[in-house]
């Protein structure tokens, strides 16, 4: 079981990447192409939101049942970088980066103005990318 998650959460990994790299510049086109939104731009930026969740559900049960995970809870991980990387750094981030993309959304959706639903995306989205890129374990990234 646990084999089959890690594989799954690390190839999801090229999912939510390619997903928020699609509802990024989706965003950014019709924020700067002055684009009305409409619901096939709505459908793109759940590219980005679904995948993420999906991502973090998988991410949530390997984080209880990785030794790499909750079982690192200590003063002597923290000292090291790989196991605070896997404990504390990767895990925060991906929840922060998490409640970025559906802030985003949340907030596209009750936007009444077009230029300010793509911005609402284009901000939160490409905020949340940027963290996911800077805490993915790139030690363990497959094909590494």
């Amino acid at each position: 079981m646990y084999t089959g998650l890690l594989h799954s959460h690390s190839y999801l990994a090229y999912l939510v990447l390619l997903g928020l790299l699609i509802s990024f510049g989706n965003a950014l086109a019709g924020l700067f192409g002055n684009k009305p939104f409409s619901d096939k731009d709505r459908k793109l930026s759940l590219l980005g939101l679904i995948p993420a969740h999906l991502q973090w559900v998988i991410g949530l049960i390997l984080y209880f049942v990785s030794p790499r995970g909750a079982s690192l809870a200590s003063g002597a991980a923290m000292k090291d970088s790989v196991s605070r990387l896997y404990f504390l750094e990767h895990p925060l981030t991906m929840v922060i980066a998490v409640v970025l993309i559906t802030i985003g959304y949340s907030r596209a959706k009750r936007l009444q103005i077009d230029s300010k639903r793509f911005k609402s995306i284009a901000i939160f989205y490409g905020l949340a990318l940027v963290l996911i890129l800077i805490r993915i374990p790139w030690i363990s990234w497959p094909g590494n």
